[in-house]
């Protein structure tokens, strides 16, 4: 795709979603980090279900610990992989207390030190608590990106360097958020809905569904 497309297509997306947003629901940095750590191979629905009963017997990495890893678990038994998440969440809670006096830390070599906390996870705190311009791809953006033409990679990593590289300084801040949701609620797996795509001129794609999407 050519550079004077690729700002176009970026320029149309934040038109239309100025000041986008994690479908996650929290309250401060550290309710952030839980919700992203929980929402691996899990849905924000799922997710969003469960933390509200979670944060208000555990806020903070103190009451966190104190609720102890069965209580956690207690609280996370509908999510996906619960007994790993509850021990990730429990170590986690205990890491900050002991090495960043209960703060999230804002550095990636921090961030990926503590239990449960990849590569993946560390942008998506990078970029919605401290602002950074990192860009997480999960499935959703590997997808979009592929069907636009912006890559031609599956490997996350690979797709993370090239789309910084392409997509310019002004739209790096919001483009994970904007590419994740065209890919959930537009730009979908299966029947994507492409009648209903703000940036479908600038789609190579060629399997597009020509039904008008409800």
């Amino acid at each position: 795709m050519k550079k004077s497309d690729i700002i176009a297509l970026f320029d149309t997306l934040r038109k239309a979603n100025p000041h986008p947003k994690s479908d996650l629901n929290y309250q401060n940095p550290f309710q952030l980090l839980v919700a992203v750590v929980l929402s691996a191979q899990a849905t924000d629905v799922g997710v969003n279900k469960a933390t509200p009963a979670l944060f208000a017997a555990a806020p903070d990495p103190q009451s966190m610990v104190l609720l102890g890893e069965e209580g956690i678990r207690e609280h996370i038994r509908t999510i996906g992989l619960f007994n790993n998440k509850a021990k990730h969440l429990f170590a986690l809670s205990g890491k900050l207390l002991e090495k960043h006096n209960a703060e999230v830390p804002a550095t990636r070599q921090e961030l990926e030190a503590l239990p449960g906390v990849g590569h993946k996870t560390a942008s998506v705190v990078l970029n919605i608590a401290f602002g950074e311009p990192t860009l997480a791809v999960d499935t959703h953006v590997r997808r979009v990106a592929n069907r636009l033409g912006l890559v031609k990679e599956k490997d996350p990593e690979k797709i993370e360097k090239l789309l910084v590289k392409k997509i310019p300084p002004p739209y790096l801040q919001h483009a994970h958020h904007w590419l994740i949701l065209l890919g959930r609620y537009t730009c979908t797996a299966r029947s994507p809905k492409c009648t209903l795509c703000a940036v479908i001129q600038w789609c190579p794609f060629k399997q597009k569904t020509t039904k008008v999407s409800t």
